[in-house]
């Protein structure tokens, strides 16, 4: 991402801001601080260390303070929130526990690369080390699961951490950034001088890449008879999407998004093949694995991606990896030619090299190439049985498509349902599909549509869970309650932990130990109870005309839909663990 201009604001203290002219509290400027970065909303929950942060917050009207029912719920939401709009998220929560609650959230947005600052309260400055109520070493915690974070001790020190955060956060690889405020640095006081994108002088991201592997890639490319592009999630935190469209269309080559990258070309595309990996398609992986050129952008070969690195290194082929983060380059599997850079930057610079070099026409071997796809394509790999007595969840998530024609922000917990929602509902934009990718968090779904509805408050947005994640923050019904929120929940309810059931009866022996949900809530009670409107479906003929209810005639409530889906029914394609791209199962028939 691209780093703005150092921009310095000052600020007078407000009438009756205290003795000393010009100078205000560490509170006051934690506000200003968050009002001169243009934050509209904030995610968080109140607590001893951070009070005199929470009453500047109520003496403001510059931004909105949205109260979850858990700090990892903050943080979920701040997430979510960033991650359909394109702005920094932001969370704040107190010391002590407040800290270790929020942990999970960070480390969620550090492994998908979601630009964040969390704000965490601290005990006093002279009670840091003595143990004191509510302490925890706050930066040696987070300190593996943050870009960066700050512990700062003087208030003369507070605008210029906030400041640096924010623009550590948004720039380069993006990431959370935490900065530990002290209870009595929020009441201390100096003058307020805020810098908006510092300059930093041990922190440089580079953005432009090199032209001399840009025009080498271009040469390979050119030269490719089996070219392949192969994108992440680096391509929609770039605003990349449409620089991709346009690569793809001068190479007429396939192209495959990861789970972190789905919306970053149309589905809708011909030269799109779905997902690649473990539960990615036959073509996918079948061109990733057989490609003789394979562009790599904005991705970083992930275990669920490629699979086993040896097998994946089998084939002979020529790879050019493109990405912000030197660090993610050969870390798994060499390439040939790297490219450090921002991804919209570099396929721009992609773009006009190619522009001034490729043939008009595609040559033979590529149109032999998508003969041989076309061959794996017609696989069919997705099809499943419909059953007229038994609801089939891929069956719901199609039904949520037609119903949303698309057009919908979908969140995700983590499991079967957050898989079939990626196989089973086209993306035809990037920022849509909101799902924890590289920590696999379960419980992020109802938090993330939140922060997805906060941020986009006209669209419609679907809650893709099971009976097993959604219960894992179900406390923020209450929250949304309060703020009117009203995503439809799509609960794929088929009583067990469908992944870990999955993998036990592959890998196990169907032996199926403490996956079974046999104390489930009554969810239509339990969603009533929180105010909201709830629904159970059995059959397949009900489920087209309770979403169209939900998304119609009650588009102003929170619906929970509670689906009785299949309990037999499993996530195929599958590579298994160990697996190359190429050893994918079908289907039971091939256990």
């Amino acid at each position: 991402m691209k780093s703005a201009s150092a921009e310095v604001q000052r600020a007078e203290p407000a009438s009756g801001d205290g003795a000393d002219s010009g100078a205000i509290t560490g509170a006051e400027i934690v506000v200003r601080c968050l009002q001169a970065e243009g934050v509209k909303h904030v995610f968080g929950y109140p607590g001893g260390a951070v009070l005199y942060i929470y009453d500047a917050i109520f003496k403001q009207d510059g931004f909105q303070h949205i109260l979850v029912r858990h700090e990892q719920a903050a943080v979920h939401a701040a997430d979510a929130y960033s991650r359909s709009s394109q702005r920094v998220g932001v969370a704040l929560v107190t010391s002590g526990p407040g800290v270790t609650n929020a942990v999970t959230g960070i480390a969620t947005a550090y492994m998908d690369s979601i630009p964040l600052v969390i704000l965490t309260g601290q005990v006093p400055t002279h009670a840091i080390g003595q143990d004191a109520f509510q302490e925890c070493d706050t930066v040696g915690i987070t300190r593996p699961c943050v870009k960066h974070n700050f512990l700062v001790k003087d208030v003369k020190d507070l605008a210029g951490a906030i400041g640096k955060a924010f623009y550590i956060a948004r720039s380069g690889r993006p990431g959370p950034v935490l900065v530990d405020i002290p209870k009595d640095v929020t009441v201390a006081r100096c003058p307020f001088e805020y810098q908006r994108n510092p300059s930093l002088r041990s922190y440089n991201p580079v953005v432009k890449g090199h032209m001399g592997q840009i025009k080498k890639a271009v040469q390979l490319l050119l030269q490719a008879e089996r070219p392949m592009i192969y994108t992440g999630g680096g391509v929609i935190l770039a605003d990349a999407s449409e620089a991709l469209a346009r690569l793809v269309d001068r190479l007429n080559a396939p192209c495959t998004n990861t789970l972190m990258g789905l919306g970053g070309l149309r589905a809708s595309d011909r030269r799109f093949l779905g997902m690649p990996g473990m539960h990615g398609t036959y073509e996918a992986n079948m061109a990733m694995q057989h490609c003789d050129v394979l562009l790599a952008v904005g991705a970083r070969f992930d275990d669920r991606v490629i699979g086993n690195p040896k097998h994946f290194a089998q084939s002979p082929r020529k790879i050019i990896h493109v990405d912000i983060d030197p660090s993610s380059i050969s870390k798994r599997v060499k390439v040939d030619v790297p490219i450090v850079g921002d991804v919209k930057e570099v396929l721009g610079e992609l773009l006009i090299q190619l522009e001034a070099n490729r043939p008009a026409q595609p040559s033979a071997s590529t149109e032999a190439w998508w003969r041989q796809i076309q061959q794996w394509r017609s696989r069919d790999c997705l099809k499943y049985e419909m059953n007229d007595q038994v609801i089939k969840p891929q069956y719901v998530i199609q039904t949520l498509w037609k119903v949303t024609e698309g057009d919908a922000f979908v969140t995700s917990d983590v499991g079967q349902h957050q898989m079939w929602a990626a196989q089973y509902y086209p993306f035809e934009k990037p920022r849509r599909w909101i799902n924890s990718g590289g920590l696999g968090t379960m419980g992020v779904g109802l938090p993330y549509a939140m922060g997805v509805q906060m941020a986009n408050p006209d669209a419609r947005v679907a809650v893709v869970t099971g009976e097993a994640s959604v219960q894992m923050c179900i406390q923020e019904l209450s929250t949304c309650k309060q703020y009117r929120l009203t995503p439809k929940i799509v609960n794929l309810n088929n009583r067990y932990l469908g992944m870990v059931r999955q993998w036990q009866q592959i890998d196990y022996g169907s032996r199926y130990s403490e996956s079974y949900m046999d104390a489930l809530p009554d969810f239509v009670k339990l969603a009533e109870s929180y105010g909201h409107v709830g629904m159970r479906i059995e059959r397949p003929a009900d489920v087209e005309p309770a979403l169209r209810e939900a998304f119609t005639r009650l588009q102003d409530r929170l619906v929970f839909m509670d689906f009785i889906t299949d309990q037999t029914e499993n996530v195929w394609p599958m590579v298994k663990s160990g697996k190359g791209l190429t050893e994918m199962l079908l289907g039971s028939e091939d256990l």
